[in-house]
């Protein structure tokens, strides 16, 4: 692939719009029901955490393996065609098996080519909405209605088509989104001045960012608000079902969550850009707290639409208070492994961890497993709170 000129008639905030709705019409089915999905092949609360828990355990070292893989190429693009091309193989052989062993490494593969994708284009569009002057939210938050769109229409399906549907569409959207990083994404070199340093070079930018601690305080306290997350995405939908929620209703509870996120994204961000990112990691974290303490106790459908309603501050204010502190924390030079490290932690290593814990404790405790989580949210607001005198200090 050789550098060209931007598409003429896109400008980047369509194209990388269009282009985050590709990748999230695959997760936006993965990640409420492949749980479903494993379940229809026999697995157990516990297997199926631990298929969903291996990527996410083993993503401090291949996200930042592949964002390090990733800078090697001239053009950013290039490795996320690769990547997405990958994944739906992995995703695909899901569809070859029963097996927990076969499941775990297809689970892998997919999950783990496919989520370093996204990373990768947020250092693009952080950067073209700057250079640019557009909103970030505005192509993420194109991901998220696209997410709510598949989440919606799968919740349809599966009430007259089998579980296999779910690895189905998520194989083909992540081919289709290959073809979209390939017409769609701008050609921006990964190195402007052109020179692509060795990659010894590029493993010690890594090291440096490790040896910053209040990048790394950052990274962990994302990672505890975000891997909160975990015992909800696994299990919430399995849950519901159990209070006799019927799968399309599920579906728009999803959808709800997704959609504060979207709205959260599109007109709040100047809100962000006031009271600065350290303050909305506070605000995810609390709300954090809040939500998933009331989980643990099963509310009733009216009440899980304002519960819903919160993900706008524990995904979304935390989501992009994070992207906003790692970018403001890295270097330039350094700015594809530092987001592939807040990656690695947010929806890696520590979702990983929850995740792994959230097969036994909905084995054992059912709904209730949502204190754990409640107290993971806990850990992060006191990190929040701690990022926040510290930028108060160094303002001072």
């Amino acid at each position: 692939m050789t550098e060209g000129a931007d598409r003429p008639g896109l400008s980047s905030l369509v194209r990388l719009s269009l282009f985050y709705a590709a990748i999230y019409l695959s997760t936006g089915v993965s990640l409420p029901y492949i749980g479903t999905y494993l379940r229809d092949r026999g697995m157990d609360g516990g297997q199926i955490g631990l298929i969903l828990a291996v990527p996410l355990l083993l993503k401090p070292f291949t996200g930042p393996a592949l964002a390090v893989w990733a800078d090697g190429f001239t053009l950013r693009r290039t490795p996320m065609i690769l990547l997405l091309v990958g994944a739906g193989l992995g995703y695909a052989g899901l569809l070859a098996t029963h097996s927990l062993l076969w499941l775990i490494l297809f689970w892998f593969i997919g999950q783990t080519l496919l989520s370093t994708v996204s990373p990768l284009t947020d250092v693009i569009t952080l950067r073209r909405a700057r250079t640019e002057s557009f909103n970030y939210g505005i192509p993420r938050g194109m991901g998220s209605s696209a997410f709510i769109v598949a989440n919606l229409t799968m919740g349809v399906i599966l009430t007259v088509v089998a579980p296999t549907i779910i690895a189905v569409w998520v194989a083909a959207a992540c081919f289709i989104a290959a073809i979209a990083a390939a017409t769609l994404i701008p050609p921006e070199r990964v190195h402007a001045e052109g020179a692509k340093p060795a990659r010894s070079e590029r493993w010690k930018g890594l090291g440096d960012l490790l040896r910053n601690r209040t990048f790394v305080l950052a990274v962990v306290t994302a990672g505890l608000i975000q891997g909160a997350h975990a015992f909800y995405y696994g299990f919430s939908a399995i849950l519901w079902r159990k209070q006799g929620i019927s799968e399309p209703m599920i579906g728009v509870l999803w959808g709800v969550g997704v959609a504060v996120e979207v709205g959260f994204m599109w007109f709040l961000e100047p809100l962000r850009r006031r009271w600065g990112p350290e303050l909305f990691l506070i605000l995810g974290a609390g709300a954090a707290v809040v939500r998933w303490t009331l989980y643990a106790f099963e509310p009733p459908l009216w009440a899980l639409f304002p519960l819903q309603g919160l993900h706008a501050l524990t995904f979304a204010a935390s989501f992009l208070a994070s992207l906003r502190l790692i970018e403001k924390l890295a270097p330039p030079e350094a700015a594809s492994p530092a987001q592939a490290i807040n990656s690695a932690l947010s929806s890696g290593f520590t979702l990983g961890i929850a995740t792994l814990a959230s097969g036994p404790l909905f084995d054992a405790f059912g709904a209730r497993g949502y204190i754990a989580t409640a107290a993971m949210a806990l850990l992060g607001l006191g990190g929040a709170v701690l990022l926040h005198r510290r930028a108060g200090r160094q303002m001072s």
